[in-house]
This record gives C-alpha cells, structure tokens and sequence, in this order.
C-alpha cells in the first residue's frame, strides 16, 4: 500500500517533508520509524496530536524507505485520504496480530 501511495505522488517522507505535510493540512496519516529517536518520535506525537493526524509507529527506517523505493527514511506522511484510510486499515490488523 505504501508502495502505491509513494508511485501516485502521495507520500511525503523524511523529517522536514512530513513536518510541512503535517502543519500545511496535506498529511492523512503520519508514520514514524520504530527506530526514531525518542525526541522526533514525541516532536511527531505532539504535531500530530495538535493537527489531528494519526500517527503510528510501524517498521525499521530500513523498511519504511524500502516500501516506498528509497533509501532509509524516519518518517512518511501519505497525503491523500483514501490510501490513508486503507494504510491505517492494514496497521490496525497488523498492530493486533
């Protein structure tokens, strides 16, 4: 889905392109590496909390990159609704597994 959602144009990823997506309301769904620092994980929560963007924590930045075809990336934000709303769909089941 990530792979999708990075070929239609819908992923801003790394830190200062997800923070723009975020404040500039393009941002549905906000994902940050599992290996993010603890402090740009608590900068992510706090933004998201104040803009009311999901956020989750999912994958290695190794992973996060991989999905959408670039190198390591801390940090994705999908800015279009619909894949937003299926991407969460998936981390939902996989965060109950």
């Amino acid at each position: 889905m990530l792979g999708l959602a990075a070929k239609s144009g819908h992923v801003a990823s790394g830190e200062f392109s997800t923070e723009k997506a975020v404040k500039s309301g393009k941002a549905f769904l906000v994902i940050v590496s599992e290996e993010a620092s603890e402090n740009t994980r608590k900068m992510f929560r706090n933004m998201t909390d104040f803009y009311y963007v999901p956020m989750y924590i999912f994958g290695t930045k190794e992973e996060l990159g991989h999905y959408i075809g670039k190198e390591f990336r801390a940090s994705l934000a999908i800015t279009d609704e619909n894949l937003a709303k299926a991407v969460e769909k998936k981390l939902e089941t996989y965060k109950t597994e």
